[in-house]
């Protein structure tokens, strides 16, 4: 059942991002035609594209992190062995795990701030509505890096190597 639901994460997360691209190219491709040869354009197309263009890269950070694929500096990885280089790993998705926590909280401050404030996109949009994909995005990247955490010091304690 697991297995399941972790299949339909992922085709989740790759069809949002397949959408979300999708819906930038076509857009963007579209103000270029209506701009160049009818001398018109989406009034709302500029913002849209700038909101995709968070949206794409808050989606990407959340895809890259359900493998831990996100980018990083391997040196210690080359020199200490199994067991230490698995600690430090441990250490790394706590940080990792932390930093985004941290990133969560702020995030939610400014979503709320901003639903506070009353501030529209779009036109007549709450701000707010596309906001919220910071601090959904950034908790399902610490969640899953706390889930590395512990799967990796569980690690620790057995007799194979993980990862």
């Amino acid at each position: 059942m697991f297995t399941r639901l972790a299949e339909a994460g992922r085709f989740a997360e790759d069809a949002v991002l397949v959408v979300i691209l999708t819906g930038m190219i076509l857009l963007a491709a579209s103000q270029i035609v209506l701009r160049n040869f009818l001398d018109v354009g989406f009034i709302w197309g500029d913002e849209l594209l700038r909101m995709l263009v968070l949206w794409i890269a808050v989606a990407g950070a959340v895809a890259a992190s359900r493998t831990d694929k996100h980018i990083n500096i391997a040196i210690l990885d080359r020199f200490l062995p199994d067991k230490p280089a698995q600690a430090v790993k441990v250490l790394i998705h706590l940080f990792t795990a932390v930093v985004c926590g941290i990133v969560t909280w702020f995030s939610i401050q400014f979503v709320r701030t901003t639903h506070e404030f009353g501030d529209l996109l779009l036109g007549d949009v709450p701000a707010w509505w596309l906001q919220l994909v910071l601090p959904v995005g950034f908790g399902l990247i610490s969640y899953r890096y706390l889930l590395f955490a512990i799967t990796d010091f569980t690690g620790l304690f057995s007799n194979e190597s993980k990862r």
